[in-house]
């Protein structure tokens, strides 16, 4: 595929090879995810969706850079009605469209898989959340509510942090090696989760799916541009918010959750640690279920 990151590994299966004994070693594959479809958007960009759920309402969910749908499933585990994930472009299975990309683009990705499903609720991650505030600042009568987990800033303007990181997770998908994809995926697990069950699950889901579909290089053209070209645009937004932050998050400053907050009307939670999928998770699916199901 042109631009993108990464070949598929030689015969099928990540190898965790590990000096530690307490870490997978057999490099057995994962099991299989749920089938998931590819759909042709209004702008001609194909997209990878997963549709779960039935009935009324319909929420969509974006990821973040260099997530993945299966990152997402968990914020929306109690979510009522369908609930539609995607893979953004270069995400996935999505196509790659010819770059530089900007978050207009991404905000074109997120209303055509929004319109197709009908959605009227919306679940942003960081640069998810960047573009569902691209889209709402074009559109602000769009969703009738909306969550924004871990902001990222909208200024175009990254810390040291968010570049290293994403440095680090294509120069590994680069490699095609599984134990250098892992070491980049695992830096982002609390230390409390690297050596559990959990933890080992998650890096084999990572590796297998960063293995096989890879990352598009044009992820880097998404900044310097600003996500919103007037943060004011904002205060239009008709429908509800929350708004989610953590403290002590270099990648997604609490400052900016905040910031956000304000500009939304919307009801915010701050976590005073990283990491809340890992260390609060089922106190945060039930916060934006309760939210998105009222």
């Amino acid at each position: 595929m042109r631009g993108r990151f990464g070949p598929p590994p030689p015969d099928g299966g990540p190898r965790l090879q590990r000096s530690d004994g307490t870490r997978p070693q057999s490099g057995r594959p994962t099991l299989p995810g749920p089938a998931t479809e590819t759909v042709t958007l209004a702008s001609g960009v194909r997209v990878e969706q997963l549709i779960t759920g039935t009935g009324d309402p319909v929420t969509v969910f974006a990821h973040g850079l260099a997530g993945d749908i299966a990152g997402t499933r968990p914020l929306g585990s109690a979510v009522t009605g369908r609930r539609v994930f995607f893979h953004f472009r270069g995400h996935g299975r999505s196509d790659i469209p010819p770059g530089p990309w900007s978050f207009g683009d991404l905000a074109t990705d997120l209303r055509g898989v929004a319109d197709l499903s009908g959605a009227t609720r919306a679940l942003g991650v960081s640069m998810g959340a960047g573009a569902l505030c691209r889209l709402i600042a074009e559109t602000p009568d769009r969703f009738e509510r909306a969550v924004f987990y871990l902001p990222a800033p909208l200024d175009g303007r990254r810390s040291d942090a968010a570049v290293q990181r994403l440095n680090r997770m294509l120069a590994s998908v680069e490699s095609g090696e599984a134990a250098m994809i892992a070491d980049a995926v695992e830096a982002e697990l609390p230390a409390s989760v690297r050596n559990t069950p959990a933890g080992w699950s998650y890096l084999r889901q990572r590796v297998d799916q960063l293995q096989r579909d890879g990352l598009a290089v044009e992820l880097e053209t998404l900044w310097p541009e600003p996500a919103v070209p007037d943060e004011n645009l904002l205060r239009a937004f008709r429908g509800r918010a929350l708004v989610i932050g953590c403290e002590g998050d270099e990648v997604h400053p609490s400052g900016w959750a905040e910031r956000l907050a304000t500009l939304l009307r919307a009801d915010l939670q701050m976590y005073d640690r990283p990491t809340v999928l890992w260390t609060n998770r089922q106190e945060l699916r039930d916060r934006i279920s309760v939210f998105l199901n009222s």
